[in-house]
């Protein structure tokens, strides 16, 4: 089966984001697949290019990369032209590069122009991969209030959905939101997963933490300091645990993204001691920080699209055997409380999120059931190897 993925965030694990498309790849590949990736170049990726379009082998896949550059820093209307100009350029590679099965995978939607053009001028099957509901998640938020854009939107969604011979959702929440929307059934659930070599690898390396973090309980939050993901409630929670006087934990922060210097600068002008914000790092080095942490935290924008997701954050956290802080609505609440891998706070509670992280540094028993149970749920229900198969179940299906 040769496989043409439309992925504008591609990273492989010596980068700081979701390695799902390489990992599965990899594992296609074993099986006798060949997969070319047209992607673009992220800030939080490793992939570096000198030219407007490069042509790169990674690992056995092919990766054909348009320099176009994404960063969690830039507005609204950057993000948005580099969204067109990714989709447009990809429209040749939809034209050019001979496939099997096309993959469109999204946020954004404008990833679903070339899939589109793969379907109707050269006739071969699209799969639509939603990895957030886009516009959906756009639209509640405010980002995009635009009544023309809105309606443009909506309209390159719906004929996504009608295009695809098979769409993949990556939570059950999500499909059901889609059929509900739209009236179709032929949708997959494929998660994230929670065990990819990037983490088993890092066991071989254990470099030591700084003097400051190898006294003190970590609690981590690895992932994008942006509008979607309430971090000035992690800052809050700092404020309540130094007036509690809570000395032996200290909150980690990895990441970046256009909140982080508002975030960084409210926790100097509160005095705060504990928190530590180390910016964008390999996933692999996130790894070994997180098998020295009492727990990870998630926190999210009460907004119901935001819910339907599939945090790797989380995911990486039950890999190593880390319970999870969260404060979400939708399928990730029901997991942790029917699984208990963590511990779930209502959302824009602050001292809520800090009870529960107290609580899991002061009842060693607590902490040590609820990491077992994180492991277990990381084997049970998000293992590589079966949802790489069954991914590439639905891919053979479509056509």
């Amino acid at each position: 089966m040769k496989v043409l993925y439309f992925y504008q965030y591609f990273t492989t694990p010596k980068g700081a984001w979701s390695t799902r498309v390489y990992e599965f790849a990899q594992r296609w590949m074993v099986q006798g697949d060949s997969v070319t990736v047209v992607t673009s170049i992220y800030d939080k990726s490793d992939l570096r290019s000198t030219k407007w379009l490069t042509r790169q082998d990674i690992d056995g896949i092919d990766v054909r990369v348009i320099n176009v550059r994404l960063s969690n820093r830039h507005g609204f209307l950057t993000r948005l032209c580099t969204f067109a100009l990714y989709a447009i350029i990809a429209c040749w590679y939809a034209i050019t590069v001979r496939a099997d099965v096309v993959v469109s995978s999204s946020g954004p939607i404008s990833v679903a122009l070339p899939g589109l053009v793969a379907r109707y001028l050269r006739g071969r099957p699209l799969v639509f991969e939603v990895r957030d509901l886009w516009p959906e998640c756009a639209i509640e938020m405010g980002i995009l209030r635009n009544r023309v854009a809105v309606g443009l939107a909506r309209l390159l969604e719906a004929a996504c959905y009608r295009a695809a011979s098979r769409v993949i959702a990556l939570s059950e929440g999500m499909g059901e939101w889609i059929e509900n929307r739209y009236g179709i059934h032929n949708i997959g659930v494929v998660p994230n997963v929670a065990n990819s070599p990037s983490i088993e690898e890092t066991g071989r390396i254990e470099p030591p933490l700084p003097a400051w973090a190898e006294s003190r309980k970590l609690v981590l939050y690895s992932g994008t300091l942006g509008v979607a993901n309430d971090c000035r409630l992690i800052v809050e929670m700092c404020r309540f645990l130094q007036h509690w006087e809570v000395q032996d934990i200290a909150v980690v922060v990895f990441g970046d993204g256009r909140e982080r210097v508002k975030l960084e600068e409210i926790a100097r002008s509160n005095g705060l001691s504990n928190i530590y914000f180390l910016g964008l790092v390999p996933k692999t080095t996130v790894v070994v920080w997180l098998r020295r942490a009492l727990c990870s935290l998630l926190v999210l924008r009460n907004v119901p699209s935001l819910s339907m997701g599939s945090p790797n954050k989380m995911l990486d956290s039950l890999a190593n055997g880390v319970p999870v802080v969260e404060n979400t609505q939708g399928w990730v609440k029901a997991l942790i409380g029917r699984e208990e891998c963590g511990l779930s706070v209502p959302p824009d509670d602050a001292e809520a999120l800090a009870r529960a992280v107290v609580a899991l540094a002061r009842d060693g028993s607590l902490r040590g059931r609820l990491a077992a149970n994180a492991s277990r749920v990381a084997r049970e229900q998000f293992d590589c190897d079966v949802l790489a198969n069954r991914m590439r179940e639905i891919l053979l299906s479509s056509y």
